[in-house]
């Protein structure tokens, strides 16, 4: 599908001329929503006041720290219909929250946000609707928790020309790299994530990375004024990784984390979800636990790095506040922005880590390099520790820079090898 150079207008919405006092609702009291109650309950945000609570059920999650003025309700046209001025969406998904939120700004409230698949599917749409209704949608805890990367982006940052955008956005992610980092097989620091709440009952959004890609089109969107497609964003899940890949990892100097990147290339934005081999001196191999990790990289400004904790109810609800309190700030002129509709590819020039396991005998190594060959691929070294078993043999051919589509063409027919005695482990190597 060819997209190039489609026009999209992204207009950012009016700034409202507020009251002395902001009413503020609440839609979902789950762990991000009872945060913010929590925050805003103890009164030392000025100029906003709790004044409403929806959730389903909601007698079992009604608290006794929130003032008796707050009314607590099940039915959202309550909340559609009261005299609140800013809602706080908390409940995720994509529908109801996207019904919800059209109505609410289409009544002219204004509306903050941290459902990444909302703003990444229908942000917008969303922001016209807010605009043409002299509102606003403020999204800044979608991507990155308490990062403030949105308003880094935004504000901070405009003065340069963003050209690519890469991080670790996804906590859990990188909570369990780092247990499979340490010796843990994937599935044990799997379940390990899920018995400390880090990990879904399906954690399938996490592990294969669409979470991330959602935070990417975001990401895109703000920095590099470029509107992706969720589908065209390839993914790879980090269920593949093991330890032992680390102790390679370790010989190049480097370690594996969960990266969205998204670069400009001319007319089309490169933009992929995977586990990389990443430098030890990069600002994205000291990610520990569900810290997240967010480098931009600008024409002018050269390469801004910003990082803290990206998931929790008590991190993302600073992120909320802090987009509740802009609310209360000075009107300000509205901003138009076009954003170029932009066909996705996958297929960068890169070096990469190759590893296989297989039944060892004489010239397999000489049978994967003429197959490598035969893609123009040239190898750079071979590694093969000691103290593993033939009959389940472990080692890594890293190659020179060369294009995805060919590695994975490579890999493809290597894998069709009778000595292999499970999938091939193909990783990029990351540059920054």
């Amino acid at each position: 599908m060819s997209t190039q150079n489609v026009l999209v207008e992204q207009t950012a919405p009016l700034v409202l001329k507020q009251p002395d006092q902001l009413q503020v609702a609440i839609l979902g009291f789950g762990t991000v929503g009872r945060s913010v109650a929590r925050i805003l309950s103890e009164g030392r945000v000025p100029r906003l006041e709790l004044a409403y609570v929806f959730n389903r059920n909601v007698e079992e999650k009604r608290v006794s720290w929130t003032a008796a003025s707050v009314h607590w309700t099940q039915s959202i046209d309550e909340v559609l219909e009261s005299d609140a001025d800013v809602v706080i969406e908390a409940i995720g998904g994509v529908e109801p929250a996207k019904q919800w939120v059209t109505a609410l700004l289409q009544s002219g409230r204004s509306v903050v946000t941290a459902n990444k698949q909302l703003i990444a599917r229908y942000g917008p749409e969303l922001s016209r609707i807010a605009h043409q209704h002299g509102c606003q949608l403020l999204f800044g805890a979608s991507v990155a928790g308490g990062v403030p990367i949105i308003t880094a982006l935004e504000q901070g940052l405009a003065g340069d020309e963003i050209q690519s955008v890469c991080g670790i956005l996804n906590g859990t992610c990188n909570y369990i790299l780092s247990r499979v980092e340490e010796g843990q097989s994937f599935a044990v620091a799997l379940q390990q994530a899920q018995e400390l709440g880090f990990a879904e009952a399906d954690p399938t959004d996490d592990i294969a990375g669409y979470d991330t890609r959602a935070k990417l089109v975001i990401l895109a969107r703000v920095a590099l004024h470029a509107e992706l497609s969720l589908n065209e964003i390839s993914c790879t899940p980090i269920s593949s990784v093991a330890p032992v890949d680390f102790e390679y990892a370790s010989e190049l100097g480097c370690t594996i984390r969960q990266i969205g990147h998204v670069e400009l290339n001319d007319d089309r934005c490169l933009a992929a979800v995977e586990p990389m081999v990443v430098r030890k001196e990069s600002p994205l191999a000291r990610a520990r636990g569900c810290e997240n990790v967010v480098l931009s990289e600008g024409k002018f400004g050269g390469i801004t790095a910003f990082s803290g904790a990206g998931a929790g109810g008590n991190a993302t609800a600073v992120a909320v506040i802090s987009d509740l309190l802009a609310l209360t700030r000075e009107a300000s002129a509205p901003i138009h922005r076009r954003s170029r509709v932009l066909e996705v590819s996958a297929d960068c020039v890169a070096p990469y880590y190759l590893r296989f396991v297989v039944k060892d005998r004489p010239g397999i190594v000489a049978s994967i390099a003429a197959i490598l060959a035969s893609f123009e691929i040239n190898v750079d070294a071979v590694f093969q520790k000691p103290g593993h078993a033939k009959e389940k043999l472990p080692f890594v051919i890293t190659v020179e820079p060369c294009s995805n589509a060919k590695v994975q063409a490579a890999m493809e027919q290597v894998s069709q090898c009778e000595f292999l005695v499970e999938p091939p482990l193909r990783l990029r190597i990351f540059g920054h």
